[in-house]
């Protein structure tokens, strides 16, 4: 995760520094906030830690999205920050029932101690662990709490959209986590909570993001459901949790994120070529498709859409591979649903983009075109290329996740080794 926050911010900060930083003159503090909180999330051992870096994260998004905005922008950035703020109030209640009924907000103290609960309070716990999982889902997008993240998004800046690709990945990583440790086979009464209530809500987020993807009318709400719709993924492989369906989904986590960032940025150059403010598909002007936005952008809707060769299509491939039998039908069916509702939605999209020409009005003035930045281009596509470099690695790569899905599925060493670790005493 941490080398994957790298890879992504790299060519965010690039896009950012190609001028539109210089609107938002308090971008660069924010963003390493921003980067302060992901990494932290990602390495903590402490739940208390994990909320905190989760705020750390948090404000500095707010600052992110209301840079240099105004009017609808700042209207949107309002209900994201409600919205969080009220799930952050949720996250800090949890916290503190659970440390009431466990005494420890340690993660690998918590999971000796769930698994030795006794039933008299068994029902505190349980229902605190679901308010815990409700935060968790909200944050990182699933039915029904997703309707903020669509115009949240579409309205950021590129490069901030951009980095927010993973700010869902965050809430995805503490529900995995907290299925593995304190919710797995050793986990006694609590072994598998939550499990299928997980698996029927990404099911359901899938098939409503992919009907998002087709019914949005401007390219950035319909990359904001692909957002939507790879953290639905993610759900259902973290649910199921077999080892190569938790595999496949590690390697889908990166893809996706990697994708969605370079359609942001990708749809940013379309609005600067086409020299307008908007983004909507029914009234552009006609862009040749021999035109580098467009040519990015068939290879960005290939790879997000899972289609052969690139890597989102040997990830879904893997995913199905080793769906378990009881969940094949239903899985089966909401993947390829969701797969071909993208695939229309893209296919529609670069039609009125690329091919189609509006009728033309002789006396306005022609639209300015603005000249695409090298820097810009260079950003979206580093960030493909990390798609397709991830497709002629597969194989490694994919052995690499066997080997953490392994891990993450038999927790014991790890919680062993945190629990033997002494902290270091310094001498005066």
């Amino acid at each position: 995760m941490l080398l994957t926050t790298l890879l992504l911010a790299i060519p965010c900060l690039l896009h950012a520094c190609s001028g539109w930083d210089r609107r938002a003159p308090h971008f660069h503090a924010l963003f390493q906030f921003q980067l302060v909180g992901l990494n932290g999330a990602f390495l903590t051992g402490d739940i208390f830690n994990l909320f905190v870096f989760f705020e750390v994260m948090l404000i500095a998004s707010y600052g992110l999205l209301l840079s240099g905005g105004r009017g609808l922008r700042m209207r949107i950035g309002l209900h994201y920050v409600v919205f969080n703020v009220t799930a952050s109030t949720l996250f800090l209640i949890a916290l503190g029932l659970l440390y009431a009924s466990l005494g420890s907000l340690n993660m690998a103290e918590l999971s000796q101690r769930i698994a030795e609960v006794p039933p008299a309070q068994l029902t505190l716990v349980k229902a605190t662990m679901g308010l815990l999982l409700l935060v968790f889902c909200a944050k990182a997008a699933l039915m029904p709490l997703y309707l903020w993240l669509p115009e949240a998004y579409s309205r950021a800046p590129a490069a901030v959209a951009a980095l927010f690709a993973i700010m869902t990945k965050v809430g995805l990583y503490a529900v995995l986590r907290i299925q593995m440790l304190w919710f797995g086979d050793d986990a006694g009464a609590m072994a598998g909570y939550g499990r299928d209530w997980l698996l029927w809500a990404g099911v359901a987020t899938l098939v409503l993001g992919g009907l998002g993807a087709l019914a949005a009318t401007r390219l950035r709400v319909l990359i904001s459901y692909l957002v939507i719709v790879s953290a639905a993924t993610l759900f259902i492989a973290f649910a199921v949790g077999t080892p190569q369906v938790l595999s496949a989904g590690l390697y889908y986590l990166p893809h996706s994120s990697f994708v969605a960032a370079a359609l942001f940025l990708i749809a940013d150059l379309i609005r600067r070529r086409r020299g307008g403010a908007s983004d909507r598909k029914e009234v552009v002007a006609p862009m040749p498709g021999k035109e580098t936005p467009a040519v990015l952008f068939l290879i960005g809707a290939v790879s997000v859409a899972g289609l052969p060769p690139l890597s989102g299509f040997l990830a879904k491939a893997a995913l199905l591979a080793g769906m378990p039998a009881q969940y094949t039908g239903p899985v089966w069916t909401a993947v390829l649903v969701s797969s071909l509702l993208v695939i229309m939605g893209l296919t529609r999209g670069g039609i009125r983009l690329f091919w189609r020409v509006p009728p033309v009005d002789p006396q306005a003035p022609p639209p300015r075109k603005a000249r695409l930045r090298r820097v810009e281009l260079y950003a979206a596509c580093i960030l493909l290329a990390y798609g397709i470099g991830m497709t002629l690695a597969a194989a490694p790569l994919m052995r690499y996740t066997d080997a953490t899905a392994a891990q993450l599925l038999h927790p014991s060493e790890y919680v062993q080794q945190l629990r033997a670790t002494t902290p270091e005493i310094r001498q005066p």
